[in-house]
C-alpha cells in the first residue's frame, strides 16, 4: 500500500532496522524527502525493489555520448497501465468489513473514512490517498534505472498534464466530473529538466492508460508503429526507440537504422541478493532511497500536477510550488491522529 511505505520506513529506521520496500518510497513528497533524509542522517542500508541493472541503458547513454542522434530533446516512456478498475469518485455505499481485515491498519495516516473494497487489495493504486498511480506502479522500473545511468541527479522544474476527462448525465444533459480523488483513467506528464552533467536541457513525457507518442516517420514509413509500451529518445539527428526499460534498442539516424545485438541478460544482477549483502555488511545497496531522490520527485510532483490541473513549477531547494501556492497541499497530506510524521 503506496501510502504505508514512508511511515513503516521510518519507524523501522529509527528503530535501527535496515529497509527494503517496494516502489514508490512515498506517495507524497514531504514523505518520501523525509524517509530519504532518514536514510541518510542513519546510515542504514536501504533499498527500491524497483531498481535494476538494464545493461542496455548502457548502449543508450554511449550513442547519447557519442551524438549518434545529435543533441537530446525528449525521452518518452510509455505503459499500458493501468490495469485495474480506475473509479472517479468515492463510493458511496458502506458494506462491512471483512473479518479479520484491520481497517483502522489500513488506512494509517489517511484520515478516517468508511470501509469500501475499491480501496483495498489491487485496486488501492488508483486512488490519491492509497496510491500514487499508474507512473509511480511502472515507471520506476523504467526510469529509476534510466536516472542512474545518464547521470540525471536534479528533480524536475516543472510538470504539465493532459488528462482523460469524465462525464455524468443529469436530466439527460452531459456535465463534466470534477475529479480529485483518483487518478484519470489515462494521461499525458511532461517534465522540464535542466541540463545534467552529461546532457543539454531536455523534456521527460509520460503516458499511461493506452496513450502513446505519435509513431515517429522511421517507423511509419515500413507500416510499423509503436508497441503498447515503449521508451524513445529524441534529437535533433535521430532517435533511438526501445522497449519499455529500453530493451532492444534501435538507432534510427538520417537514413541508417542501427541494431544493437541483445544485451546480457541481466537476470541475478538485480536479484535479492544485493541488498541482503547490503544489510548484512551495512552498505549502500545501488537501489538505496539515497539514489531516488530525483526519480521519486518526479513521479510524484506529475500528480501535483494532475491534481492541480495546471502546470506546476517547482522549486526543488525549497520543496515547494511557485507559480500556484494552493497546489502546494499535495506534497503533503491530512494526518489522522496518531500517524503524523
Amino acid at each position: 500500500m503506496d501510502h504505508l511505505h514512508a511511515p513503516v520506513a521510518i519507524a523501522s529506521m529509527k528503530k535501527g532496522k535496515h529497509v527494503v520496500t517496494h516502489k514508490p518510497i512515498a506517495n507524497r513528497m514531504y514523505e518520501a524527502r523525509l524517509a530519504i533524509d532518514t536514510a541518510k542522517k542513519t546510515g542504514l542500508s536501504t533499498h527500491l525493489l524497483a531498481w535494476s541493472k538494464r545493461p542496455d541503458y548502457d548502449t543508450i547513454k554511449k550513442w547519447i555520448s557519442e551524438g549518434r542522434i545529435g543533441k537530446l530533446k525528449e525521452i518518452h516512456n510509455w505503459s499500458n497501465r493501468p490495469v485495474w478498475p480506475q473509479w472517479q469518485a468515492n463510493p458511496t455505499d458502506k458494506p462491512p468489513v471483512p473479518k479479520g481485515f484491520n481497517w483502522d491498519l489500513w488506512l494509517g495516516p489517511v484520515p478516517d473514512r468508511p470501509y469500501h473494497p475499491n480501496y483495498t487489495h489491487a485496486v488501492f493504486r488508483g486512488w490519491y490517498d492509497f496510491g500514487a498511480g499508474s507512473i509511480a506502479d511502472m515507471g520506476h522500473y523504467s526510469l529509476f534505472p534510466l536516472f542512474m545511468t545518464l547521470g540525471i541527479d536534479t528533480p524536475a522544474k516543472s510538470a504539465e498534464t493532459y488528462a482523460a476527462t469524465t462525464c455524468a448525465l443529469q436530466d439527460n444533459v452531459a456535465v463534466g466530473v470534477k475529479n480529485d480523488v483518483a487518478f484519470p483513467l489515462s494521461c499525458i506528464i511532461r517534465f522540464k529538466f535542466e541540463a545534467q552533467a552529461e546532457l543539454p536541457p531536455f523534456d521527460l513525457f509520460w503516458y499511461d492508460g493506452g496513450m502513446k507518442p505519435v509513431t515517429p516517420d522511421e517507423l511509419g514509413a515500413g507500416g510499423e508503429s509503436l508497441k503498447k509500451e515503449g521508451m524513445m529518445f529524441v534529437g535533433d539527428k535521430g532517435k533511438i526507440i526501445g522497449d519499455f526499460r529500453g530493451e532492444n534498442p534501435v538507432l534510427y539516424t538520417e537514413n541508417t537504422m542501427l541494431v544493437k545485438e541483445s544485451a546480457p541478460d541481466p537476470s541475478g544482477q538485480d536479484s535479492n541478493d544485493i541488498w541482503i549483502n547490503s544489510f548484512k555488511n551495512n552498505t549502500q545497496s545501488p537501489g538505496s532511497f539515497i539514489y531516488a531522490g530525483p526519480v521519486t520527485e518526479a513521479i510524484l510532483l506529475g500528480a501535483v500536477a494532475l491534481r492541480a490541473g495546471k502546470k506546476v513549477d517547482y522549486d526543488a531547494a525549497n520543496m515547494k510550488i511557485t507559480n500556484i501556492p494552493e497546489a502546494n497541499k499535495f506534497l503533503v497530506r491530512e494526518y489522522r491522529k496518531g500517524w503524523e510524521l
